[in-house]
């Protein structure tokens, strides 16, 4: 399957992975800035989110990945991750290092770290909102649950939106749909340069899991935003638009 994607810039290739609760949309406010600053900007839409159609055969998000950079003709990229998004960035490193040049996570989830009880809470609260046929109500949870204080009304709308598209496209689905399987990775092969960042007001699960990432990959480096939630780009967009540029020049990519 071919993922939906754009891309803007020239430079050196940067690849924007987005979280399950969002799509590609959730870069708009980094796109721009960052390919003035010189970089070939990718993004996609990874398979049962924004306009990438669900999956109905076994399928791995990194494959999908490779295709992608395959299809674009990049051999070495650097991985941009957020939350869902994150983990896939990491499967991606530690399968292929030879292909990251460096990687930035934000509030990413990570390989082999089991949903803790603040997780599992919010599980069971947007299941016995899908029983209850609540889809709106399910969207205004994840929209309370992973935006920080300093998300303004427009983030909150964006995040609501893109949610709620995940939802429709999986929904409609029903039981056709194929969820991804994950492959087994050692984080200690990433040998991109590598920094994981915590949002301060994140769920606790989020931030244990990005100590971890940090601790696991070789030379990794640890920031924690103390106003952030979950979606630092999407709450105080310029401030982290600027992290993102300083760390992949201070990378040299």
């Amino acid at each position: 399957m071919t993922l939906v994607y754009d891309e803007a810039g020239t430079g050196a290739p940067v690849l924007l992975l987005h979280s399950s609760v969002c799509d590609r949309r959730m870069w708009d406010d980094q796109v721009p800035a960052l390919a003035a600053a010189g970089f070939r900007t990718v993004r996609c839409d990874l398979r049962a989110f924004g306009d990438t159609p669900v999956s109905r055969e076994p399928y791995r998000n990194i494959d999908d990945v490779q295709d992608l950079l395959d299809t674009l003709g990049i051999d070495r990229v650097s991985l941009v991750g957020s939350s869902y998004g994150g983990g896939v960035a990491l499967e991606f490193a530690a399968t292929w290092p030879a292909r990251v040049d460096a990687l930035l996570l934000l509030c990413a989830a990570v390989p082999g770290i089991e949903p803790g009880p603040a997780q599992r809470e919010f599980g069971a609260k947007e299941d016995a909102l899908f029983e209850a046929d609540d889809v709106a109500g399910a969207v205004a949870l994840n929209v309370d649950t992973w935006l920080g204080p300093d998300a303004d009304e427009t983030a909150r709308q964006r995040v609501a939106t893109m949610q709620r598209r995940a939802f429709d496209v999986q929904l409609a689905a029903g039981d056709e749909m194929v969820n991804p399987t994950g492959p087994t990775v050692d984080l200690t092969r990433v040998t991109a340069r590598t920094l994981a960042v915590s949002g301060g007001h994140d769920m606790v699960d989020f931030q244990a899991a990005a100590a971890e990432a940090a601790r696991l990959v070789p030379d990794g480096q640890l920031r924690e935003l103390g106003w952030a939630g979950h979606f630092p780009n999407l709450e105080r967009p310029a401030e982290t638009t600027e992290l993102i540029l300083d760390f992949l020049s201070a990378s040299g990519s």
